[in-house]
């Protein structure tokens, strides 16, 4: 059976955040299970405890669907790198510490990165991405499409998605997972 699970982003995120909530509410009133969980270590969002929490916790597999925001979508590349999902969907992502002394302790930035693995372990991946994103160059997202071969969605006026505005509904994302459930 297939589920979702939005993992949000450091700097103390939550699963209440943003437009979290409301996609729960969302995909359950259609029958599908989203869990929005607040991941360990929000501030720092290390790499060594989401990805077992990830795996031993919420027990991500083939028939999951990791939907991730900023450092969250980091973290679902990074296990995607080794484990089989359904697909993702990446929200503000980025692959480098960003010049971030945060980021760089973080430990996703330590190795290079997989591309091959984190295309092959997945059916699909999405992108989601804003050249006004106060906190992501726009660099970052376009170059991760390219390397992972993903269907992208690029946007002039939705920051960050949510961390830098208020932002309770993400109706594009909705649209986006139905389809890739064939639910349209």
């Amino acid at each position: 059976m297939t589920r979702v699970i939005v993992l949000h982003g450091n700097g103390g995120g939550s699963g209440q955040d943003n437009w979290f909530p409301w996609l729960k509410y969302k995909l359950e009133k259609i029958g599908i299970t989203c869990e929005t969980p607040d991941l360990p270590d929000p501030v720092e969002a290390k790499s060594n405890i989401w990805l077992p929490y990830i795996q031993d916790v919420l027990k991500a597999d083939e028939d999951t669907i990791l939907i991730g925001h900023s450092s969250g979508a980091v973290a679902a590349m990074r296990y995607a790198e080794t484990h089989k999902i359904l697909g993702s969907i990446l929200i503000g992502v980025y692959d480098t510490d960003l010049g971030d002394d945060r980021e760089r302790a973080s430990g996703y930035f330590d190795k290079p990165w997989q591309w091959d693995a984190i295309k092959d372990n997945q059916s699909w991946t999405v992108i989601f991405a804003s050249s006004d994103d106060p906190y992501i160059p726009i660099d970052q997202p376009r170059l991760i499409k390219d390397k992972i071969d993903s269907e992208y969605y690029e946007y002039k006026d939705r920051g960050h998605f949510g961390y830098d505005r208020d932002t309770p509904e993400f109706p594009e994302l909705l649209d986006v997972l139905k389809s890739k459930l064939n639910l349209s």
